[in-house]
Order: C-alpha cells, then sequence, then structure tokens
C-alpha cells in the first residue's frame, strides 16, 4: 500500500493538510487527513483564503538590531573581567547575540547560526577547524538520523495506525480516549523524535476528527464538548513522554551533548536517561489525564461512537502493510541496539545508522525523502553551530567563570545543595516564559545552568539529567512555548486564559511528581 502521507519536520512541518511552524502560534489546520475516524461527518471545509503577499528577502530590521546591539554592547561596553581572556569575551558577545537571533528570529535558525559562525572565523575568533569541529560530534548525527526515523514512521502510516488501535481499545469514555491517545504517544514516541511532529502528524488529525464527530468544533461553544479536553489532555501528558525517552525529543539529545562539554558524561546514556525518568515520567502520564479531566472536564463524558469509528478507519486501511512490519522490526532493532549496544560496542549513532541503512535497503524510505527532509539538515547545522560555540565557551573559560560567579552569590545566601537545586531547576523551568522554543531555550541556557548546579555541589548526573527532563516539562507552559503548544492552541479548541491556567496548573502538578516521586526513585537509583 503507498502511503499519501508527505513531510514531517520540526521546523517548518508540513503533514497532510495541517501546516505548523514551530517558531511561531500560528497555525492553520485546513482537514482532516484521508482516513481520519468519521472524515465524512466533518463539514465541509470552507474555501482557502488567497495566499498573503511573498515577504520581501532579507533579515527583519528590528529583530536584526536588538541581536547585534547585544553582542556589541558585550563586546564594548561591558567591561570584560579580568579572569576572562579577551578572545573568550569577544566569543561570548559572538555566541549571545547568535542566542539572541535564535530567540527573535530576524533570519531562519540556521541562516542566523550560520552567520555567526562566520562572525567567528571571519573575526578569527576560532579558527575553521574549532568553529567546525562539532559538525563530526555524534550525538548530533544521531538527532539527523531520528528526524528520517519519523519520516518512515508517518510515510508508512504505522504511527496513525498504534493511534487508532488505541482509541478503538480504550475510547468508549472520553476519559479512556484520552487515555488511548496518550499511551499510543508513549508508545510510538522513542522512535518518532519530535513532539511536535507527533501532534501535527498523527493525534490533531485524529483529535479533531473525534471531536467534529461528536459536534465540538473549534472557536465555537461547543469546543468543550470534547475537543477542549483532549487538545489540552494530550498536549500536558506529552510533556512526559517526550521526557521519558531520550530519543524522544531533540533537545533531550542536545542536553547531554552541552553537558559533555562541560565535562559531564553518562555511560551507556540512552538507557540511563530511561531509568532515570521512568517512574515520574510514567507517572505523569498517567495521571495528567485524570487531573485536566477533573481541573478542565469535557461536557461529553461517553464517547461510545469512538471504536467503532476507529475500527472502521482500521479495516479503510487495510492490514499492515510491508514497509509498515518493516518499520517496527527496524525500530525493535535500533532500540534493542540504543539500551544493550554498548555491552556489544555499538554506539547509538551506529545504532541509528544501521537502522537506516535497513530503510534504505528495503525501500521503506529512499534517498529523496532523506533529502527531502529539509528539517533534519537544517537541524545539523544549527545545533552543531550551537553545539560547537558553546564548547569553545568551555574551553575558553566564560562557563566556568560565570558558575563560579553564581556560586559565590549562592554561598552568600548560605544554601545547602538541595535548596540550591530547588532554586535553580525552578528559575530554570519559570524562565521559560520569556522564549518560544524548547531548544532554543537549552541552546542559551543549559550550559550555564548545569555549570551553577556543579558550583553548588549538586551532583552532576542527577543535576544533567534533571535539568534536560526539564527542557520537556515546560514545553507545555504556554502556547507559544514549544512547537508541540504552538499546533494544539492552533486547532481553536482552547481558549488563551485557559491556555495559561493549565499550563501553570499543569507546572505545578509536575513539580509535585517530579520532586517527590522522581526524589525518591533518584534517591534509590543512588543519584544523591
Amino acid at each position: 500500500m503507498k502511503s499519501s502521507h508527505p513531510t514531517v519536520a520540526t521546523g517548518d512541518i508540513e503533514i497532510g493538510t495541517t501546516t505548523t511552524t514551530t517558531a511561531e502560534t500560528v497555525v492553520v489546520v485546513e482537514a482532516d487527513p484521508p482516513g481520519c475516524p468519521a472524515s465524512s461527518a466533518t463539514p465541509s471545509p470552507k474555501p482557502a483564503p488567497a495566499p498573503a503577499p511573498a515577504a520581501s528577502g532579507g533579515a527583519k530590521p528590528l529583530p536584526l538590531f536588538i541581536s547585534l546591539a547585544l553582542g556589541l554592547a558585550v563586546r564594548f561596553l561591558v567591561p570584560r573581567p579580568a579572569q576572562v581572556t579577551s578572545q573568550a569575551w569577544q566569543l561570548l558577545s559572538i555566541f549571545l547575540s547568535t542566542i539572541a537571533g535564535l530567540v527573535l528570529a530576524p533570519l531562519p535558525v540556521g541562516a542566523w547560526a550560520f552567520l555567526g559562525l562566520t562572525v567567528t572565523v571571519a573575526t578569527r575568533t576560532l579558527s575553521f577547524a574549532a568553529a567546525f569541529g562539532a559538525f563530526t560530534n555524534e550525538v548530533i548525527w544521531l538527532i539527523v538520523i531520528s528526524f528520517f526515523f519519523a519520516r518512515g514512521f508517518v510515510k508508512t502510516g504505522l504511527g496513525d495506525r498504534v493511534a487508532t488501535y488505541f482509541v478503538k481499545w480504550l475510547g468508549r469514555s472520553t476519559l479512556g480516549l484520552s487515555y488511548g491517545l496518550v499511551i499510543s504517544e508513549a508508545v510510538i514516541s522513542p522512535a518518532m523524535p519530535s513532539t511536535t511532529a507527533r501532534a501535527g502528524g498523527v493525534f490533531l488529525p485524529i483529535i479533531k476528527s473525534l471531536s467534529l464527530s461528536s459536534g465540538s468544533k473549534p472557536n465555537d461553544p461547543s469546543a468543550k464538548k470534547l475537543g477542549s479536553y483532549l487538545v489540552q489532555s494530550q498536549l500536558q501528558a506529552a510533556a512526559n513522554s517526550s521526557a521519558l525517552f531520550l530519543t524522544a525529543a531533540a533537545q533531550n539529545l542536545l542536553c547531554l551533548k552541552l553537558a559533555e562539554e562541560i565535562g559531564v558524561n553518562i555511560g551507556n546514556y540512552w538507557f540511563t536517561w530511561f531509568k532515570v525518568a521512568s517512574v515520574p515520567a510514567l507517572l505523569g502520564i498517567l495521571v495528567t489525564p485524570y487531573l485536566i479531566y477533573k481541573i478542565f472536564p469535557p461536557e461529553i463524558k461517553d464517547t461510545p461512537e469512538a471504536p467503532a469509528l476507529a475500527a472502521e478507519k482500521l479495516k479503510n486501511m487495510g492490514p499492515v502493510t510491508k514497509n509498515e512490519w518493516a518499520m517496527i522490526a527496524t525500530m525493535l532493532l535500533a532500540v534493542s541496539l540504543w539500551i544493550f549496544g554498548q555491552t556489544i560496542g555499538v554506539s547509538s549513532v551506529v545504532a541509528s545508522m544501521i537502522g537506516l541503512s535497513i530503510l534504505l535497503l528495503l525501500g521503506v524510505l529512499n534517498w529523496e525523502d532523506c533529502l527531502n527532509e529539509k528539517s533534519a539538515w537544517d537541524t545539523l547545522a544549527w545545533f552543531a553551530i550551537l553545539v560547537g560555540l558553546a564548547g569553545q565557551l568551555t574551553k575558553l573559560g566564560i562557563v566556568s567563570w560565570i558558575s563560579s560567579s553564581v556560586a559565590k552569590i549562592l554561598r552568600s545566601f548560605s544554601l545547602s545543595w538541595p535548596a540550591a537545586f530547588g532554586v535553580l531547576q525552578a528559575s530554570f523551568f519559570f524562565i521559560h516564559y520569556i522564549f518560544a522554543s524548547q531548544t532554543a531555550h537549552v541552546g542559551a541556557l543549559y550550559s550555564a545552568f548545569l555549570a551553577m548546579h556543579l558550583a553548588a555541589d549538586v551532583p552532576a548526573v542527577m543535576s544533567t539529567l534533571a535539568l534536560a527532563y526539564n527542557a520537556n516539562l515546560f514545553g507545555s507552559l504556554t502556547h507559544y512555548s514549544s512547537g508541540q503548544s504552538a499546533v494544539y492552541f492552533g486547532a481553536g479548541y482552547v481558549g488563551l486564559g485557559d491556555v495559561f491556567k493549565l499550563g501553570f496548573i499543569t507546572a505545578v502538578i509536575n513539580a509535585v511528581i517530579w520532586g517527590a516521586a522522581g526524589a525518591l526513585w533518584w534517591k534509590l537509583l543512588g543519584l544523591y
């Protein structure tokens, strides 16, 4: 069976007829993809509006000015500390301009990062070899190959099939329907490393179709019948799914690489990540749908038609195809090697390369699919640049200077390491209110916050992983805090006030779950 699913990406995403932009909060959902439950019950889509005139090329003037001004002010107006070299201070100014541009977006992320890299070489702040050194990093290539796996899930229709099976099994009530969708996301998340792609490519089309078939319409009072609850439940639970597996979100891998640059190395990192996250993340996945059900209850409590609709959709999809079986077998092999490969000398990136090679040999993916996965190549460029600059800042002593300065402040308050841990984790989490990207937040602040933890004598592995888990949990804080938040908000089922309220309440709930169950579990594991 040939699939009609096109591109999956995590920068600009086009999946079926759902279009999202992770850097924006505007999302257009035009219609359900073919085969969604109750697509026949969906009202006929209105004619698409005429496309807006193409924007003029080049950088946006105001974001460009602010980004450049920040770096220039640090370089020429802020006094350089005596213990910091001129080279390190100049690199810091370039790095801050780069980070500001990643947040304000005067140019697309990859283009702006390339400009930052060009300046470091042109000004001889770094040599060409040093500036481009991170492009050979294994973790970055693991991220790139993971995007190709995500494309395979959507191209074959396997992700859609898995989610539909859970709707069929658990969807007789609204709460059961939510659990079916949430659990199915947790199941496919380790092989589909983009929460945004999962939201736009698999779950939002299903949620929208089920909601419309129940008379729950977007941007309408009827939204609260079903759609509002399913959207918020899925969004909030997805944060825990992304935290459960190392390969469930691209920023997870970036966190570990940045930690390595500071000197914190985690052995067998795929299995270690899962083991440490398992108890609090699974508890969060199980608790979230019920708590949202109580806090933000749907008007429709029972959905007896949902299993029948899912069964009809599965019937229309036909039996599992050869390519789907190949995708299942390949991912089982890849996940097994991620877990056990270290014992036989197979690294995580080599396991991913083996999996991708199998998919290419079997024709599940072709090389054109890989070439068209523009977000993978874009990620390769800007992640590598960001990691390279951060690594050089560490080598030149900037990170140690920042961490020692903050450590002095913390010691002046006579904080114990558990208290410092709580203050730093909460600060790292809630500062995300000013960020519109998880990866930009991680790139800007992860290294500095980890260094602060180490300077405050917080155990290294616990600090590294806790910050990384937080980078997933704050993705559902606001409607602009992540690509998946933008996708779900753009569907039109939840108002802005409810988004902020539920985001904050769920953040507190997650803090309790991870702070209590997580702390106890980490004590048993010997992390502190």
